[in-house]
């Protein structure tokens, strides 16, 4: 922990929550939604065939399924399942709805029903 507490440091730094917050305000304004999905094993799981794995992906870049062959680079697999996560939670969710999220709980997959953040108008 100790090696790692100037990059530690150097990410909280960043501001991350203040981006995130204004995403999903200029997202609102605009007429989008932010849906925020957990990030657990969307480099380690096969889109084609679901099969999640540390062994699937050996290097950083490259994505290679050990179940089912899939073979692709490693951040658009983590693209893909993301994608994929936040439509699943689109489509549990209703599309009325004007914003919601899944927050990182440790849970993997959609949000129980029930857990919509509060609305807020859009400024403008």
């Amino acid at each position: 922990m100790r090696a790692k507490s100037g990059l530690n440091k150097a990410i909280l730094d960043q501001g991350w929550f203040e981006f995130r917050r204004q995403l999903d305000y200029k997202l609102a304004w605009n007429g989008g939604w932010l849906i925020a999905v957990p990030p657990q094993n969307t480099s380690r799981t096969c889109p084609a065939c679901g099969h999640v794995s540390a062994d699937n992906r050996k290097t950083q870049a490259q994505f290679l399924c050990v179940d089912c062959g899939y073979e692709s680079n490693a951040d658009l697999v983590g693209a893909i399942n993301a994608l994929r996560r936040g439509e699943a939670i689109l489509s549990n969710e209703g599309q009325d709805n004007a914003r919601f999220a899944c927050e990182v709980s440790g849970a993997v997959g959609p949000p129980a029903a029930g857990t919509r953040r509060s609305e807020s108008a859009p400024v403008g």
